[in-house]
């Protein structure tokens, strides 16, 4: 399997999903811009069956290779991110996943006990990058306790896997071509930006600037009834060279940390 089949079925669920995403993307296309994905996200729970290693090993098969990890003491998170070998046009891709044993009895067993219920067809598949939540229906009593704990682990129990987020490369944009321009745009449009630490993260001298919007509300249907929680978000990035004129291709964990920040709760 080619990776261009592997986004292209990744977007499609992403975009129905939150559709803010795909307004964005006419948005920036009506502008005459071409959107260029600069990496794709995804969220996990560290265990074997679910790790990031397992989730990874699609993207290993067609192409890609190791790049770096990265550590999230405070959000007890840990990640690696991975770049085609060959063709430098292809998207990165980021991988995290949450360290549930550093997490409360309860947390660690609701945890297990989702990983537990995922069906063996699909665990064992390709297929899981593209499953959403396949553990059965969520409680929002659930999700309320687990989010006291992790905002990271509680979204995830309840959108399961899928693409976390899509990165528009703001190296590829013509006339919104810094990030400040990226912010009033989407701003000006109706987004609600992500603003935990600034609505940019990074800096030139960091080789890497980054902002994202607030994920869309999506409704849910739980034991107790339906209600809305975050989805889905969309991210920007731009990019810069180093000292030997190579264009920086990793990320900045402090700036990471704030970007996870899209996901949680908010009252609209």
């Amino acid at each position: 399997m080619n990776y261009e089949h592997i986004f292209k079925r990744l977007w499609t669920d992403y975009s129905l999903q939150n559709p803010a995403t795909q307004q964005i993307y006419d948005l920036f296309t009506g502008e005459g811009e071409t959107v260029i994905n600069d990496h794709v996200a995804f969220r996990t729970f560290r265990h074997k069956s679910t790790g990031v290693d397992k989730l990874a090993a699609v993207f290993l098969n067609c192409g890609y290779a190791l790049k770096g990890d990265y550590h999230f003491e405070e959000k007890k998170l840990y990640a690696k991110h991975y770049e085609h070998v060959q063709d430098a046009n292809a998207p990165r891709v980021f991988i995290s996943e949450l360290l549930i044993n550093e997490f409360s009895p309860y947390f660690q067993k609701t945890a297990a006990d989702w990983i537990n219920s995922i069906p063996a067809g699909v665990i064992n598949s390709t297929d899981l990058i593209y499953a959403g939540n396949v553990s059965g229906v969520p409680s929002m009593e659930v999700y309320e306790k687990l989010r006291q704990e992790s905002e990271y682990g509680a979204w995830l129990y309840v959108n399961g896997f899928r693409a976390n987020h899509f990165t528009v490369s703001v190296n590829h944009l013509k006339k919104l071509n810094s990030l400040e321009k990226v912010n009033v745009f989407l701003k000006t449009s109706g987004f609600l930006l992500n603003d935990a630490g600034g609505e940019i993260q990074g800096s030139p001298a960091e080789l890497l600037e980054q902002s994202s919007i607030k994920a869309g509300m999506v409704r849910f249907r739980f034991t107790e009834g339906e209600f809305e929680i975050p989805g889905c978000y969309y991210e920007f990035a731009r990019r810069y060279p180093d000292a030997e004129g190579n264009l920086y291709g990793g990320f900045i964990a402090k700036s990471a940390d704030k970007i996870f920040e899209s996901t949680n709760f908010y009252k609209k």
